[in-house]
């Protein structure tokens, strides 16, 4: 079977499998693949409804590959938004930042963010132990360090007070929304990077209410929400004792809200 013939057969094989970009899906598993054993195999993976990244084991984030392992959360575009917002906060420092990525699933987002600044102090966090796995490989090739636990509790004490930018990617689809989602994310992802409890901000009450005792002075914690949960998730970080403000950014669909540590 010639190339051509080759990618067709695939194209329509992953169209027939309700793959929208199939022929981009198409290029990118024969350009990754190995072996025609390997394509065939990843070919059905796809068809079979694993989410892109997990069959290539990456995913393109803010201009990098970000090693993706099966079950991982798979980092978003619009979470490119957020990335932007801390690095701002961070280049605005005029000094190496101390950074902190909690819920870091994959380790994405403090990859990302290490990459665009000159150099950073790098920490990540997350209760998933699979998560935890990749973090370590994304994040290891930036300099940081990945730790297993909930939230705030696995991170090293000399952290408290000293952290510039903590960002925060916290599940938070509301839990009766989670059956809603793309077969992709509601099967293929984990539970815990999802399910934001009742109202989808759990995770961010606790985050925000544990933010000022690691926040440096001026310091700011960074959460992506939702564009109706914002001003909720508003209320919530200005309940801690930290300065809030919404960044928006339309092409992204995407809703950051920062919380600041006022100075003393």
């Amino acid at each position: 079977m010639s190339a051509p013939s080759s990618e067709s057969v695939i194209v329509s094989r992953l169209r027939a499998a309700g793959c929208v970009f199939a022929e981009d899906e198409a290029r990118l598993l024969i350009s990754t693949a190995a072996t025609p054993d390997d394509l065939a195999a990843m070919v059905d993976r796809r068809a079979g409804g694993l989410p892109l990244e997990h069959v290539l084991g990456w995913a393109e984030f803010c201009g990098l590959r970000i090693a993706v392992d099966p079950g991982v959360f798979v980092p978003r575009r619009r979470t490119e938004f957020l990335v932007r917002r801390a690095a701002a906060v961070a280049i605005g420092l005029g000094r190496p930042a101390v950074v902190v990525d909690l819920c870091c699933g994959s380790g994405a987002l403090g990859a990302a963010l290490a990459g665009i600044l000159d150099r950073a102090e790098l920490h990540a966090a997350d209760i998933d132990p699979a998560a935890v796995r990749c973090a370590r490989r994304n994040v290891a090739a930036v300099g940081g360090r990945v730790y297993e636990g909930d939230l705030y509790e696995p991170l090293p004490a000399v952290l408290r007070g000293r952290v510039d930018v903590l960002l925060a990617n916290v599940p938070y689809v509301p839990t009766e929304e989670v059956g809603l989602l793309p077969p992709e994310a509601r099967i293929h992802e984990a539970r815990v990077a999802l399910d934001g409890g009742a109202d989808g901000l759990d995770v961010l009450r606790r985050v925000a209410e544990g933010a000022p005792r690691w926040l440096a002075p001026g310091g700011s914690l960074l959460v992506e929400t939702s564009e109706h949960q914002a001003a909720r998730a508003v209320g919530t970080v200005a309940g801690s004792g930290l300065i809030p403000r919404v960044a928006s950014c339309e092409e992204l669909y995407a809703t950051v809200v920062v919380g600041t540590m006022p100075a003393p």
